[in-house]
């Protein structure tokens, strides 16, 4: 209630086209507020009921659906459309059905902007090798693949973005993302070696995909003995202070057919650890509570960022606004 996004006062600033990376003006700042400002304003509504929130939610989303035609920028268009893609049709879907909403303008608005980035990325990875990008690029179009697939009742597009966290050809594909197992029930994050800013950002998207895929029937959670349980151990025991095993990894990154590069990871990498991300408690609600599993590092972790807040809880910039948040609130059953 304390978040100035959840005040039934905003108003939105929708934008013909939106800019991440380059372009100008780069204003995708502009669009993640907004989405944030109807993401908890709709939660408002949902617990308390006060017709000013829905209003105040469905007033932001109707805009932007009448307003938004494009997501450009250099690569960074991809990040925004999945980022901002997934977001905004978890937004909508808690309006769904409220007076006034226009939910089929939204749809297209999501399926002429967003879709064609999130299909192009995973198909072509912006022409580049499909290990060219990290796993969190992969998993933020995945992410919105599904999200979109939930909203507009396409099961094609549903089934597409699970068969990519099986069998796709890039990093976000969980068998590529976390490629190594060590004793003692861990499993090796991909970007661990690069920071823990990007790391915990995968770890949000993976569990963010995953309860989608829960609330549709579908367990990826348990997927391959657990596998999204042993790598977000992984990632949290690291993050609280915690040694963890690690194994040499190789990155390579280059357009088809020549390899321009490689970059070497022997560690974990110390930069950014600690960082702060609201994700945990939907993990451990999962875990714990509805598979009564021990998971000692989620537990440990989700305390000390309980209770979660979200988007302008954790900073100005971008990656304050990675994640929905507020999961003590909406994802402790």
């Amino acid at each position: 209630m304390a978040n100035p996004h959840s005040q039934s006062t905003r108003k939105a600033n929708p934008q013909a086209v939106v800019y991440r990376g380059e372009g100008s003006p780069e204003n995708s700042g502009t669009l993640y507020n907004d989405i944030h400002a109807a993401y908890q304003n709709a939660l408002r509504w949902h617990i308390s009921g006060r017709k000013a929130h829905g209003d105040t939610a469905r007033d932001i989303l109707n805009a932007w659906s009448a307003t938004l035609t494009k997501v450009d920028g250099s690569a960074d268009r991809f990040l925004a459309a999945g980022i901002y893609g997934y977001q905004f049709a978890n937004a909508a879907e808690l309006m769904r059905g409220y007076p006034g909403f226009d939910l089929a303008r939204f749809k297209t608005m999501l399926l002429r902007v967003f879709y064609p980035l999130n299909d192009s990325f995973l198909r072509n990875h912006n022409d580049a090798l499909a290990t060219n990008y990290w796993a969190s690029w992969d998993l933020c179009n995945m992410a919105s693949l599904l999200a979109i697939g939930i909203l507009c009742d396409d099961r094609a597009e549903v089934g597409r973005a699970l068969d990519y966290f099986k069998h796709g050809d890039g990093n976000g594909s969980i068998g590529n993302a976390t490629s190594v197992e060590h004793p003692g029930g861990l499993v090796q994050w991909q970007e661990v070696g690069r920071d823990q800013g990007h790391a915990t950002l995968g770890i949000a998207l993976l569990g963010t995909f995953c309860e989608m895929a829960w609330n549709q029937g579908v367990d990826l959670y348990g997927y391959d003995d657990n596998r999204v349980m042993k790598t977000s151990e992984y990632v949290a025991r690291y993050n609280i202070g915690k040694d963890v095993p690690y194994t040499r990894y190789t990155w390579n990154y280059g357009q088809p057919g020549s390899w321009s590069g490689s970059q070497t990871f022997t560690t974990a990498s110390p930069d950014g650890r600690g960082n702060a991300r609201p994700i945990w408690e939907l993990l451990l609600n999962h875990y714990a509570r509805r598979k009564g599993m021990a998971v000692p590092n989620l537990t440990a972790i989700a305390a000390t960022m309980r209770p979660e807040g979200g988007g302008g809880d954790y900073g100005p910039n971008s990656g304050g606004f990675d994640q929905l948040g507020f999961g003590t609130l909406a994802l402790t059953r």
